[in-house]
């Protein structure tokens, strides 16, 4: 079996549990030998690209690893399982319960619920799927856990709940795959009125990674399409392309701390500002959780404006403008032309602690500055 080597460079931080994945052409299968243990490691070959998991390098150093390309791998690694029944999909992870990814009729959208952070930690609230949780909020029935939503969409109000309000509608999964690394879940959707009238179709890609159970890592991509003509995304606070409501216990109000990439904190320092990432941590079940967005450079109007609040709202909206920034007569509205595509991608980040016990700024820089890698035959 062809035989070559993989070099991993840190660079400038050392890196831990980090997903990586490098080309590696028109391969099915593979097996990666870590070269100072001689041992495997889980990988997994998929649309070309070698996935696994880099454990740790030192700041300035490299790790060597061996691909024996054909060969399946040898590790027995339980992975991350994706688990369809119905209009759902369960996801493991190393054969325990991480989240649960709801697309049936009956929703206005779909969503994320329950989400399990770190240590199993249900790090999203409850209401409105779960009522009646003893100290939990039941303000904006709209805000069900991980979802991805807009309030004005040529008009349409795809955010909220309330009269002739807009719908997702899933129109079927293009793809379902897990394994020793990652499962992927990639999903067509229409975004129509209340009449059901199309207004804009979506492409949505989740991965999800078997890191250690300290912390939870999930990649999530939304393509838009005008396949209908023009689309107007129009300059609302209410939306987010990536939104997170979390743990009551968590919310800001209750002692919970927003802090972005600057290190501003509280919704009063946050809430519109530009950032590359934001994140939000508490106590939940008597230990401290966060989660955090990371925008992405090349995302519109990158680093994105923030709609986050002391109630625990969490979303990254690039179209509020004018509701950010009142006053300044700037305008947030953007239109994409018939048959164009517009693209975002983030990646959720779930930890132990506050944003700097979590290292979120290091595991930003994991994702945006990866560690370099280069094959040699």
């Amino acid at each position: 079996m062809p035989r070559i080597k993989l070099i991993v460079e840190a660079g400038p931080r050392p890196r831990y549990n980090v997903p990586m994945h490098a080309p590696i052409g028109h391969v099915k299968k593979a097996r990666l030998l870590d070269d100072a243990t001689g041992r495997p490691v889980p990988c997994q070959v998929l649309h070309g690209d070698l996935h696994w998991l880099l454990d740790y390098v030192p700041a300035g150093a490299e790790k060597l690893y061996t691909v024996e390309l054909g060969r399946g791998t040898a590790t027995e690694a339980p992975g991350v399982t994706a688990a369809r029944r119905d209009d759902a999909v369960d996801f493991f992870i190393a054969g325990a319960p991480f989240a649960t990814y709801n697309f049936g009729k009956q929703w206005a959208r779909p969503f994320f619920y329950p989400v399990l952070g770190p240590d199993g930690v249900q790090i999203t609230r409850n209401y409105p799927m779960v009522q009646g949780v003893a100290g939990e909020t039941t303000d904006h029935h709209h805000h069900k856990s991980l979802w991805v939503a807009h309030g004005d969409v040529n008009g349409v109000d795809n955010w909220s709940e309330e009269k002739d309000h807009g719908r997702q509608v899933s129109k079927r999964l293009k793809e379902l795959v897990d394994g020793p690394v990652l499962a992927v879940l990639r999903q067509e959707l229409e975004w129509v009125s209340h009449r059901g009238k199309p207004v804009v179709a979506e492409e949505r890609e989740v991965r999800i990674y078997a890191l250690p159970p300290t912390e939870r890592v999930m990649d999530l991509s939304v393509t838009f399409r005008a396949k209908w003509g023009k689309v107007v995304f129009g300059d609302t606070k209410e939306g987010g392309i990536c939104s997170v409501r979390v743990a009551t216990s968590m919310d800001g109000m209750r002692g919970g701390r927003i802090e972005n990439s600057y290190g501003a904190t509280t919704e009063a320092e946050t809430w519109g500002r530009p950032a590359p990432w934001c994140d939000y941590s508490g106590p939940v079940g008597g230990k401290i959780v966060g989660i955090a967005i990371f925008d992405t450079p090349g995302n519109l109007r990158y680093p994105t404006t923030w709609h986050v609040r002391d109630y625990g709202l969490m979303t990254a909206n690039p179209f509020g403008l004018s509701h950010f920034r009142p006053g300044s007569g700037e305008r947030g509205d953007y239109t994409l032309e018939a048959k164009g595509t517009l693209a975002f991608r983030y990646r959720i980040f779930m930890h132990l602690g506050d944003a700097n016990i979590g290292h979120v700024r290091d595991k930003y820089h994991d994702y945006i500055n990866p560690p370099k890698v280069r094959f040699e035959r």
